[in-house]
């Protein structure tokens, strides 16, 4: 972390877990445990609780975001949410590009660059997950493959707008799977991520820019995951769902 250039993100994905009661009480338990935290604390809830999930938030340091958003406004298109939806429901960040979404819902780069583009149009944080598959990483295109999707999800975005994206590097091998990345190549990767916007945008964009790891961190390896400089805070899968560790994570950051 380098918190003289940018802000550190310690955002929960609950993934499909959690009903709205279960929701609201998680929240009310957490918000005293994490009300010092020196890091934006962040839960990204599935749709049917965020109206539970705000309100229970109101008046805590705790920022609710969703974990997709379609990329048109309105329409035929049975199940999705709409970025005007999320926001006039209260939420301020989004996950666009989760691995789980590319790998069950056939999300592809362009899909992902279309919601990106649709959540920064609503002035939405937007975390834009990117990362490699294990063979891609046995390959040795790891570099590649993760300048190639952070390229195409960037497409279009301005500047400006890059005030409101948080990259996830979140390598798809060590989603769910209990492996991690080692620190050294976290801070490695999200180091290259970093290269690829400052070639986009410059270096001052690169160095302001939050670049997280989402690939089971948790309590026992988060501090030395956030210890480096390039690794920004976590995009937490399984520990966001248990208050002491998902706390343990936060006071890191």
């Amino acid at each position: 972390m380098d918190k003289q250039f940018r802000k550190t993100v310690i955002a929960g994905n609950w993934k499909m877990n959690m009903t709205p009661s279960a929701a609201s009480a998680f929240i009310k338990t957490l918000a005293p445990m994490v009300a010092d935290a020196d890091c934006e604390v962040v839960l990204c809830v599935p749709a049917i609780d965020i109206p539970a999930a705000v309100d229970a938030a109101k008046g805590t340091n705790i920022h609710i975001g969703a974990e997709n958003v379609h990329f048109e406004e309105k329409g035929a298109y049975t199940g999705e949410i709409s970025a005007d939806m999320l926001v006039d429901a209260g939420v301020e960040y989004v996950i666009v590009g989760h691995s789980e979404r590319r790998q069950y819902f056939a999300e592809t780069d362009e899909t992902v660059n279309k919601r990106t583009k649709a959540a920064l149009s609503r002035n939405l944080k937007t975390i834009v997950c990117v990362g490699e598959t294990l063979t891609q990483r046995e390959q040795g295109i790891t570099e590649e493959t993760v300048s190639l999707q952070t390229k195409i999800a960037l497409g279009g975005v301005t500047e400006e707008q890059m005030k409101n994206i948080i990259i996830a590097y979140e390598p798809v091998w060590a989603i769910g799977t209990g492996k991690t990345a080692t620190a050294d190549q976290a801070d490695e990767v999200c180091g290259i991520i970093r290269g690829v916007i400052a070639g986009l945008y410059g270096e001052a964009v690169a160095k302001a820019t939050t670049v997280q790891y989402g690939g089971s961190m948790n309590a026992k390896n988060a501090a030395e995951l956030l210890s480096k400089v390039n690794v920004d805070g976590g995009l937490i899968g399984g520990a966001s769902l248990k208050t002491e560790d998902f706390t343990v994570i936060v006071k890191n950051g």
